[in-house]
């Protein structure tokens, strides 16, 4: 379930995470989130969260048995071989 809070910024443009979010998304004191304007809100995410982000958008963006890496190294080697020729 979706927590809601009201969050006060303070002089200083400091704000704190009301606890029942902290315990919601496992935020641990020390923990350093990434902040981010994303259509005209505050998202703060944790670099795991980012991750496993990421990690799902290129799993559906490149498909399957497609190495990415293999591509980059067989372009790399095709342009040497052009640059060698000519």
């Amino acid at each position: 379930m979706t927590q809601h809070a009201t969050v006060r910024v303070g002089p200083q443009g400091r704000m704190v995470i009301p606890a029942q979010l902290r315990e919601e998304l496992h935020v641990e004191p020390g923990e350093v989130l990434v902040a981010r304007v994303e259509d005209g809100r505050l998202v703060l995410e944790s670099r795991d969260a980012i991750l496993r982000r990421l990690r799902a958008e290129f799993a559906r963006a490149v498909p399957k048995g497609v190495s990415l890496a293999g591509e980059l190294i067989a372009e790399r080697r095709a342009e040497a071989a052009r640059e060698d020729a000519g």
